[in-house]
């Protein structure tokens, strides 16, 4: 399983970005499948997360400005995040749940996943 994350950079804040994450290695399309953000000297924490059945989930954080979709026909996710702030500055990785063939109930657990991303890098200035 491979997993390929872009879309990153440097913004301003109250800015947008969208993050986007290809999937391979796999036929299955119905994982669970999540964005989870690290910054340095801190734990890996779930941002947004989307079931086999397309439910999602999210950081108390982030409701509300970052949305959570995916496109089953090319085995990517996507992470649209708006009205960016200095705290979101962050690595964000890629993970998919491959554990069940119809994932339901995607955990905003990193412990979750076993397959990342290598992650791409959002900074965001005030």
């Amino acid at each position: 399983v491979q997993l390929v994350e872009s879309g990153g950079g440097s913004i301003q804040a109250g800015g947008s970005l969208r993050l986007s994450c290809v999937a391979s290695g796999y036929t299955h399309s119905r994982y669970c499948m999540g964005w989870f953000r690290q910054v340095t000297g801190k734990e890996r924490e779930g941002v947004a997360t989307m079931d086999g059945a397309g439910t999602t989930r999210y950081a108390e954080d982030v409701k509300g400005r970052f949305t959570i979709s995916r496109d089953i026909a090319s085995n990517s996710v996507y992470l649209q995040m708006n009205s960016l702030k200095p705290e979101d500055t962050a690595m964000y990785y890629c993970a998919v749940k491959t554990t069940a063939l119809f994932c339901l109930a995607a955990s905003l657990d990193q412990h979750d996943y076993p397959y990342w991303g290598q992650g791409t890098q959002v900074t965001v200035s005030s």
